[in-house]
């Protein structure tokens, strides 16, 4: 192929340097000799032992001219070839220099130990790829391998890889070998289909592995696909080092366009001064000792340099060559006139020897052989770069991320975009500037995606698709309360307690603290509402002091009235403990305030209750209860009931009393701040007696309800409970159903409105005579009987 004669070029450029060197080898001159391995075992053996033997004699094993003194062998470009090589001089101790791939075989250095390679170990680009395609985050692409052992052993290794780093191959192609055309044609003929398939997949990435005869073979069949219409274009192909975008000289008309954007991972490479100039030099004249020059420059240019008379008289069209031809005219796809990466290992192979042999002869051990002195060989190379060899006899040296942009013409340039340095920290071995990228122009400059479906998008979360690889998958949307805030999350994640979800679920905000405070609308209402009632109460309890020897006041027990009043005043000032943040002292007096003073003004009505009856029954004659009417009765009832609920919030304070708390759970988006009751038992054990207290009254009251009018103040008490009943009936079930600041805006309210009901319907008609009917408040009124 026209593009390998670079190759051989930069060897002989290498050495004319040495030669004209004197620092190195003085009065030493490098000699060479290049034979070709058609890329066939067959020819490659045959090469190998004309180099070992006789000069101009097949003779193995055996040399008789130290002319011929064979020091190391440089080859080949594919791991076939270097490995056919290796068998044979392996067996002389010969030093071997490849500047290709080679096959990949564990402990190759104990079963070749006369191996040197100028390409790291092709694992390190695997690896290298893998780092790239989650750089870009394409996690569904196309594997081609070549379909030999070498394509098997990259399989066995890539597939688990892959699959470890979350990308998954769409499909599985093997290449046939240049060399086998009747595999191409097979495929072509009959496998057509699969190939056609290929090409219309969703994947945009295509992961090749094989060497450069594999390449021809891709490309007869990207030729012939738009025959089939199929379209290859819109792919980025990933190669790595063993591969070359070369044309055969009949495939120089074929467009190169489906390449072009390709990246690939290249054998870091310089270029050495003078050498651009060495190859302006060339012409078929140059040299006689080459034996490809005329073929190179017959299939570059398109023309014959010599033609005999039968040619030229039935080749009218076949042109001759004149020799001035411009090595610069020719195709990059063609020839290259900077150096390639082959090129650089093949011009660094042959100073690693010359500085070997160059240690020999300043050493006093000159009969020892060039290998020993390879191992250990370090040196700079005239462009810098550090050259040495790692244990494993592998070249120490990082890849060229390159670009490859391939023009319709055949011009090709190659932009060095990034740098894979094994050597580096972990995690930042690829270094990638994606700005210098070219893509194929069918993904108009927008970063190519090659993903089996597209994004779950932040609030949302990976479902696997059942029958299918891990990389497709549905997007289900987070369950409520969590959240996903990157792109394809395998599951949603939950907020950090003092945060919560957004409304689209894709990031966590910080809580607003809540609690019923005086400076918001309901904590306002509520403030005016209890102070309201409270100046009400005040009232009425001034207007009873006021008319306190007026017979209405003085029926039924003055003093409980003022009790129930003054009971009924701190009941409408209760619910300033519960507005606010909750405090320590503010949480231990809500309930003992609430609990004592509600069943302070519960049973002073249980009290002007029982009294109203026993005043009736005092009135029959022989009944024993007159020792029972007036203060008596009082003196038990109030004080007795008292004492159980005091007792009832003592035990409570002293086992399990209430404190601030903090609530993060109960309301999306908020804090709260609470009073915990610490024992609910004791909770609802207070409130629990406030209602036996309230049904002992009602069903008191309702069985005083028909007694004569001028008795029946238990007919104003029986709504009353009525409707302090059905108030904490319902507040039980409201309570339980309502979180935050909103149960405790339902406890306020429970606690005004029972209030304002007892209030209301106690003491309102009373009112009533008091201010608007004074004349009906007499004893002949109140002593009057019903007929």
């Amino acid at each position: 192929m026209p593009k390998n004669y670079q190759h051989i070029l930069s060897l002989v450029f290498a050495i004319k340097e040495i030669n004209e060197d004197p620092k190195i080898l003085s009065n030493i001159s490098l000699g060479f000799h290049i034979l070709n391995s058609y890329y066939t075992a067959r020819m490659t053996y045959k090469a190998t032992l004309s180099l070992l033997s006789t000069q101009h004699q097949f003779v193995p094993y055996f040399k008789c001219h130290h002319q011929n003194n064979l020091i190391a062998l440089t080859g080949g470009c594919i791991s076939e070839i270097s490995a056919n090589i290796a068998t044979i001089s392996a067996i002389h101790k010969t030093p071997q220099l490849t500047y290709g791939s080679f096959f990949p075989v564990e402990d190759v250095k104990s079963l070749l130990p006369f191996l040197y390679q100028m390409v790291p170990n092709e694992a390190k680009q695997h690896k290298g790829v893998v780092q790239l395609l989650q750089y870009f985050r394409w996690t569904w692409i196309g594997v081609l391998a070549v379909d030999d052992d070498k394509g098997d052993r990259f399989l066995q290794t890539i597939v688990p890889t892959l699959s470890q780093n979350g990308i998954c191959y769409a499909f599985i192609v093997r290449l046939p070998k240049w060399n086998y055309l009747d595999e191409i044609i097979h495929m072509i003929l009959h496998k057509w289909e699969y190939f056609e398939t290929l090409f219309e997949r969703k994947a945009n990435v295509y992961f090749v592995y094989g060497e450069p005869p594999s390449f021809q073979a891709l490309r007869i069949l990207l030729f012939l696909a738009p025959f089939f219409s199929v379209s290859p274009l819109g792919k980025v192909w990933i190669v790595t080092s063993h591969w070359d975008f070369a044309s055969l000289p009949v495939q120089k008309i074929w467009d190169m366009q489906a390449f072009h954007g390709s990246i690939s991972f290249t054998v870091h490479s310089n270029q050495p001064l003078g050498f651009q100039k060495f190859i302006q030099m060339i012409n078929p004249s140059w040299s006689k000792g080459d034996g490809f020059i005329q073929d190179f420059w017959e299939q570059a240019f398109s023309c014959s340099l010599k033609m005999s008379e039968d040619e030229e008289e039935g080749e009218e069209n076949n042109k001759l060559c004149t020799g001035e031809e411009k090595l610069e005219h020719i195709p990059g796809i063609l020839f290259e006139m900077k150096m390639t990466g082959h090129s650089y290992n093949v011009y660094n192979a042959i100073y690693a020897v010359a500085h070997a042999l160059h240690a020999i002869y300043k050493s006093s051990c000159k009969h020892r052989i060039v290998h020993h002195f390879l191992r250990h060989i370090v040196f700079n190379n005239s462009v810098g770069d550090t050259i040495y060899f790692d244990e494993n006899g592998e070249l120490a040296a990082g890849f060229d991320v390159t670009n490859w942009l391939i023009f319709s013409n055949g011009s090709l340039v190659r932009v060095k975009v990034g740098r894979l340095d094994p050597h580096a920290p972990r995690g930042k071995e690829l270094t990638i500037k994606e700005g210098l990228i070219m893509w194929h122009k069918s993904f108009n400059q927008v970063l190519p995606v090659s993903v089996c479906n597209d994004n779950c998008y932040p609030g949302f979360s990976r479902k696997k698709k059942e029958g299918e690889r891990f990389c497709c998958y549905d997007c289900a949307p987070c369950p409520e309360g969590m959240v996903s805030h990157q792109k394809d999350l395998d599951r949603c994640g939950s907020c950090p307690e003092d945060q919560y979800p957004n409304k689209e679920q894709t990031e966590c905000i910080p809580k607003d603290v809540s609690f019923l405070s005086y400076k918001e609308e309901l904590g306002i209402i509520l403030v005016i509402l209890a102070i309201s009632f409270s100046l009400i109460t005040t009232l009425v309890l001034g207007t009873f002091v006021k008319y306190k020897d007026t017979p209405i006041v003085k029926a039924n027990n003055r003093t409980l009235t003022y009790i129930l009043l003054i009971s009924l005043l701190l009941c409408f000032l209760c619910p300033f403990l519960f507005i606010g943040q909750p405090r320590k002292v503010t949480c231990l007096l809500r309930p003992t305030a609430f609990g004592i003073v509600f069943s302070l003004a519960l049973s002073s009505v249980l009290a002007k209750t029982i009294t109203v009856v026993l005043a009736f029954m005092a009135t029959k004659p022989g009944t024993r209860m007159k020792k029972w009417a007036g203060k008596r009765l009082s003196n038990y009832v109030v004080p007795s009931c008292s004492f159980i609920q005091a007792s009832i919030c003592t035990i409570w304070l002293s086992t399990s009393p209430p404190f601030p708390d903090i609530d993060m759970h109960s309301v999306s988006g908020e804090i709260i701040l609470e009073c915990n009751d610490g024992s609910g038992t004791m909770f609802y054990s207070s409130l629990g007696f406030l209602g036996f207290l309230a049904i002992v009254s009602f069903i008191v009251a309702f069985l005083a309800r028909k007694l004569p009018d001028s008795f029946n103040e238990a007919k104003f008490i029986t709504f009353s409970m009525l409707v302090f009943c059905s108030v904490w009936l319902s507040f039980v079930p409201t309570y339980l159903n309502t979180k935050g600041k909103y149960m405790v805006a339902v406890e306020i309210f429970s606690i005004l409105s029972s209030g304002a009901g007892l209030l209301g319907c106690i003491f309102s008609p009373k009112c009533f005579i008091i201010v608007l009917r004074p004349e009906l408040n007499n004893r002949e009124q109140l002593t009057r009987r019903k007929r």
